[in-house]
């Protein structure tokens, strides 16, 4: 049997024990103190989002495909048609537009030619990153939403949206066991970083948060157009 003095150095545990670490909650987000402006989403009136591939502006290669299949839910869930995500990279695909950035700098009304869109969702990840810290690995995940009009080119909403996560061990109340519990769940997310519930957190916040996500959609028919105090017209 391994003993624990095999794995970690004792005096290196006491010397850790008194630093305080500080763990960033996969549950917190950041609290909306003002509201945006809904004037123009509301005047044009959106039926349908096409959700559009992802630029990516990190390292991670495998970051856009992974985060794209975690997007179109939480908008559908908003009350809103979402158009397929593989039929939308097919079309885009076959009409020369396969590269992110190329579609986003077309005109977004070609986009309206291709789909019959009401609006296009254009995403931007800006982190998709594990990195390891003291005795703990913290995963984080940073993207950016944009709404354009397909009929106008017009931006209608923004947002901008992190989140990070550290996993933690159980407490057993033996702080030796403890600690050598949490490096080896560090070990374990550094090696494979789980991002798609994390992701999945992230877009819900973006899409749902009161005063800075979508208001309700025609197809959430019960929250259609009674949610003003919550996605105002500002004056």
């Amino acid at each position: 049997m391994i003993k624990i003095s095999e794995i970690i150095n004792y005096k290196f545990i006491a010397k850790l024990i008194m630093i305080p670490i500080c763990v960033l909650s996969s549950a917190c987000a950041t609290d909306v103190t003002t509201k945006t402006d809904y004037s123009d989403f509301r005047a044009a009136s959106p039926h349908s989002i096409l959700v559009l591939p992802a630029l990516n502006n990190t390292g991670a290669v495998e970051a856009p495909e992974f985060f794209l299949s975690t997007v179109s839910q939480p908008f559908a869930q908003r009350g809103y048609y979402v158009f397929p995500a593989n039929m939308v990279k097919s079309l885009l695909e076959e009409n020369g537009l396969s590269d992110p950035a190329l579609i986003y700098s077309a005109d977004a009304t070609r986009l309206d030619r291709l789909f019959n869109c009401d609006v296009a969702l254009y995403l931007s990840i800006e982190k998709w990153e594990s990195k390891y810290m003291v005795l703990a690995t913290s995963t984080n995940v940073s993207f950016t939403y944009e709404l354009r009009s397909c009929k106008t080119g017009e931006k209608l909403w923004t947002k901008k949206e992190e989140m990070s996560y550290v996993p933690q061990a159980s407490n057993s109340g033996n702080a030796i066991v403890d600690l050598v519990a949490q490096v080896a769940a560090s070990a374990i997310e550094k090696a494979a970083p789980n991002y798609l519930p994390l992701a999945k957190q992230v877009n819900a916040l973006a899409a749902t948060t009161k005063g800075t996500g979508l208001p309700a959609g025609p197809y959430l028919s019960e929250l259609y157009g009674n949610d003003l105090e919550d996605f105002p017209v500002l004056p």
